[in-house]
């Protein structure tokens, strides 16, 4: 169950190398993701979240376009601070609903992953 965005980017390469050793690799993730896409050399199982494509690059890119603001440095910390609630508030949703996921939690079950 991979984390996004830079520990997705590392794992990637470990998973690519496990599938190349016979491994079978299956990645749980949200439909809705930064990096973590399909390929291969997985097999994925996704579940929904609450929010878009659109939505999410939109947070994180707010929170890029905000580093370079101008404004005093209380006003870049506070909408810092607003922008880190908005990203962890995506991924509180994210973990919320793989736990939901009645189906998805069976089938992790009954495969013993």
């Amino acid at each position: 169950v991979p984390v996004d965005g830079s520990h997705w980017l590392s794992m990637r390469e470990l998973l690519d190398m496990l599938a190349q050793k016979g491994h079978e690799v299956v990645v749980v993730a949200p439909e809705v993701s930064l990096q973590i896409k399909p390929s291969k050399t997985f097999v994925m199982k996704m579940y929904p979240v609450p929010f878009t494509q659109e939505e999410m690059d939109r947070v994180f890119k707010g929170s890029i376009q905000d580093l370079f603001e101008e404004g005093s440095f209380l006003e870049r910390v506070i909408r810092q601070y607003h922008q880190a609630k908005k990203t962890s508030a995506l991924f509180l949703a994210t973990c919320t609903h793989l736990i939901r996921n009645k189906e998805l939690i069976r089938y992790l079950e009954e495969s013993k992953f």
